[in-house]
């Protein structure tokens, strides 16, 4: 029995199987003969193997220097939500970034997968496990004494995998203009709790969710919160910080403050609330030490290589499976021995590589284990490094916008399949052979959501518009939206009506209309708020 009528069901079946099949051809049939260039620095590869297994790879050249690695975030948001690879994708496209440690460049982004294991036992529904940085900003820690952490991609285009880490309270820290004393960081983007002081970054959610008890300090920033601690002992503790900002805005018994794309809210609650209120003055500087101690997987106690300082994007991993070219032993884990999709990230000295296993389709592609997919991955890639990602049904890729993989998950439907010719072999040299217009029962692979991702990205340089200056009156020339970044990915800070006045104010980072997201944007005050509008919305003059 249909579960559903068919006319639009059916229409929807045959847009979306020919599609898919039309990308899995096209992509088949050019990286036939072995890799396909997809933007420069970056090329792709569909291997189809006898185990059987369809596994998708994408390849970064390290020694390009406008391709990057970039991670990415469900709904723009650590709090909690969830996307699709492809969403993400899109939401990420053309926005700006810190790459070359300025803002202002944009992300071309070619490749996505998905990221690691969210909600579950150990987080809220949509919060990922593990931690991320998300280009230079450290928005979640890593998990203290939990072993493993994931694949690490710095500002100086070096790479590693992380093991343990641990995060020492006292390089945890704030530093305050004419204070010697510093102050401690609880948390990072997680609940404030009693006599806490936590650190609020714009990757939490558009603003700290917070309620009235505590005070919250504005604080714009010249850089990211990097991962960046202090040497020790230094002779003057706020010249050592490399993360400085200043305070624009003290809250005290108000809750829940916006946060802007370049800002951070620092909360504080009880005594740490008196702390700083005795600290921060509007106008002054503050330095913030935030450092990731790296150890051995073996006893969380031994230190290893691998320099967090100015990591630009990581997100968590597990079964850090090739090791310096070793394949490492899971024997007695079933989940490693057991055949399944996957999402890895390996890498050498010349190549970072993404790797997709399609799993769950008896016959076609049956999934890896994860010593299989280290043997892909070392003697098929050449790699020396692999790290596993989520597997199962949120394995995906996107390429240039589109799924190339096959995800697990099925919606069930009813199809009709068009007269198109389509390749049914394993190989160059297969059959094509015309489907028939016979309806019948038919499983359309659906993407998952999931709550983070990692992405090759070509930057592009900044662009800026000269249409306007700093001091400027301004108006409305449509119903506009003021938002807290520049940029459609950035969350709106408030809805103008046609005709509304406004100044447009200058950016201490110097982004005055800056391109993002197709549009040129300014930082204006309309009445006292202030935040990132689109040129195309303003006129000038009252």
């Amino acid at each position: 029995m249909k579960p559903h009528s068919p006319t639009l069901l059916l229409f929807s079946a045959v847009v979306v199987s020919a599609a898919l099949l039309l990308v899995q051809i096209a992509i088949s049939f050019s990286a036939s003969d072995g890799w396909e260039s997809v933007a420069p620095g970056i090329a792709y590869q569909q291997f189809q193997l006898p185990d059987p297994n369809n596994v998708y790879v994408a390849r970064m050249d390290r020694s390009d220097p406008d391709v990057i690695i970039e991670s990415s975030i469900a709904q723009g948001r650590l709090s909690g939500g969830t996307e699709t690879v492809s969403s993400m994708f899109e939401r990420y496209e053309q926005t700006i970034n810190y790459w070359g440690q300025s803002w202002g460049g944009r992300n071309d982004v070619v490749v996505a997968i998905n990221g690691y294991f969210y909600g579950g036992d150990f987080e809220p529904p949509g919060v990922p496990w593990r931690g991320q940085i998300h280009s230079g900003w450290y928005a979640k820690r890593f998990d203290d004494n939990q072993n493993g952490s994931g694949f690490v991609w710095k500002l100086d285009r070096t790479a590693f995998i992380g093991e343990c880490v641990q995060h020492q309270a006292d390089e945890q820290l704030l530093s305050f203009t004419g204070i010697t004393e510093t102050l401690k960081i609880h948390g990072l983007n997680v609940p404030r709790g009693d006599d806490q002081l936590i650190l609020y970054t714009p990757q939490y959610d558009a603003s700290t969710l917070t309620d009235a008890s505590g005070v919250e300090v504005l604080v714009e920033m010249t850089r990211p919160a990097l991962v960046l601690p202090i040497p020790s002992t230094p002779p003057d503790p706020l010249a050592s910080f490399g993360a400085i900002g200043y305070v624009r805005d003290i809250r005290d018994g108000q809750g829940n403050t916006p946060i802007p794309f370049d800002h951070v809210v620092l909360s504080a609650s009880g005594i740490m609330r008196t702390k700083l209120l005795d600290y921060a003055q509007i106008g002054g500087e503050i330095g913030i030490s935030q450092a990731i101690n790296h150890l051995s997987d073996d006893d969380c106690a031994t230190p290893v290589a691998g320099d967090w300082t100015k990591a630009y994007a990581s997100v968590g991993g597990s079964f850090y499976f090739l090791k310096d070219g070793v394949i490492q032993d899971f024997s007695g884990d079933p989940q490693a021995t057991t055949r399944a999709p996957r999402t890895a990230i390996a890498f050498n000295d010349q190549y970072i590589f993404f790797i997709v296993v399609d799993g769950r389709d008896p016959g076609i592609s049956e999934g890896m284990t994860i010593p299989e997919l280290a043997g892909f991955a070392l003697n098929t890639l050449g790699a020396d490094y692999g790290i596993a990602q989520d597997g199962g049904g949120s394995s995906t890729m996107v390429i240039n916008g589109q799924v190339v993989n096959k995800p697990s998950d099925r919606l069930a439907a009813y199809c009709v399949y068009l007269p198109l010719v389509v390749n049914q072999g394993a190989g160059p040299g297969a059959a094509a052979v015309p489907q028939t217009d016979q309806e019948s029962p038919c499983q359309i692979p659906v993407e998952r959501p999931v709550a983070n991702g990692m992405m090759m990205v070509r930057v592009e340089p900044i662009t800026q518009s000269l249409a306007l200056t700093p001091t400027q009156i301004v108006t409305t020339s449509l119903t506009a939206t003021l938002r807290l970044g520049p940029g459609n990915n950035y969350a709106a800070l408030a809805t103008l009506p046609p005709g509304s006045v406004g100044q447009i104010q200058p950016h201490t980072n110097g982004l005055n209309g800056v391109l993002a997201t197709g549009s040129y944007w300014w930082r204006a005050d309309f009445g006292g708020l202030t935040g990132w509008i689109a040129e195309q919305e303003l006129g000038t003059g009252k």
